[in-house]
């Protein structure tokens, strides 16, 4: 409810902009990053800063996590300073993307502490984060989530995938993997056909009103392909972990995954070409320098 103190941790490209929809939404915030300058904005806004995550689930019995890899949120929650260490938190909302195994890891180990763990991984990117048009994907007990489902209809559009812990990663490693399987056939495609003398503009276009349009082409390559601009707003590393983590936890149930394992490779080689925080449509550029090509409109 509008008045209530929730914790956020981790300001960073989206748990900047969620946090901020929060206080839009009239909620108090007790935040914590290890930048301080990241909660410097929300500060000015009213929120209070915390010396560190136990802090905020000391100030909060609801605390949201936007974290960047698997083993920085089981630090966060689990390590020394984390929010199981807090005397308040009795529910954890983990908004990123960590794979079912790690959700199961940080759920039954905050029950041992009576905390619940609400698996709620988002996709749409910054600019869904700054809408609030994410979607959110959930897995905890049904009585938890209604607990919790006004905070993230802040976010966006709920999708409850079930109780078991991890459900949600499943889901959102299935999307993330087709997100980046798009951009890296749409990269190959665009390369072979502006080395044919095809226009760049004119290939997307047909592209885009055939059968072959993607997610890729109807969005990545217009805004920060064809320009040249490579910054669409999400990194090469959390990209590469991501395909990473889904194609392992397939093949650990039994499910091959050939492509998902090219494209795995091939944001391999954009990580290591590019570096882990440059975009991750700097994969077109990959292509680029294999094919003689620029791809531009």
């Amino acid at each position: 409810m509008a008045g209530q103190v929730l914790g956020f941790v981790g300001i960073g490209r989206m748990g900047g902009p969620m946090s901020a929809r929060l206080l839009d939404a009239g909620y108090r915030l007790c935040v914590y990053d290890t930048n301080p300058d990241a909660m410097a904005p929300l500060v000015a806004r009213g929120a209070v800063a915390a010396r560190s995550a136990a802090e905020v689930a000391s100030a909060a019995e609801i605390v949201l996590i936007s974290l960047p890899t698997p083993a920085i949120v089981q630090a966060v929650t689990l390590g020394e300073g984390g929010l199981a260490h807090g005397n308040s938190v009795r529910t954890v909302v983990d908004l990123s993307t960590t794979g079912p195994g790690m959700a199961g890891i940080v759920a039954r180990a905050l029950a041992d502490r009576d905390i619940g763990l609400v698996d709620a991984p988002v996709s749409g990117g910054v600019t869904g984060a700054e809408k609030g048009t994410l979607a959110v994907m959930v897995s905890c007990p049904k009585a938890t989530l209604e607990k919790v489902r006004d905070i993230l209809g802040v976010f966006g559009k709920i999708f409850f995938t079930g109780e078991k812990p991890g459900l949600a990663q499943s889901a959102k490693l299935a999307n993330n993997l087709l997100a980046a399987a798009a951009l890296v056939a749409t990269s190959e495609a665009m390369a072979m056909g502006v080395k044919a003398g095809l226009d760049a503009r004119v290939l997307i276009d047909i592209i885009n009103a055939g059968s072959g349009r993607n997610s890729a082409s109807q969005d990545k390559f217009p805004r920060a392909i064809l320009p040249g601009t490579f910054d669409f707003g999400f990194a090469t590393g959390l990209s590469y972990k991501d395909v990473r983590l889904c194609v392992d936890e397939a093949e650990a149930m039994g499910v091959p995954m050939v492509v998902g394992a090219a494209v795995r490779q091939m944001l391999a080689i954009t990580n290591a070409k590019f570096g882990a925080t440059s975009d991750f449509t700097s994969v077109a550029k990959v292509l680029e320098e294999w094919a003689g090509v620029e791809i531009r409109g």
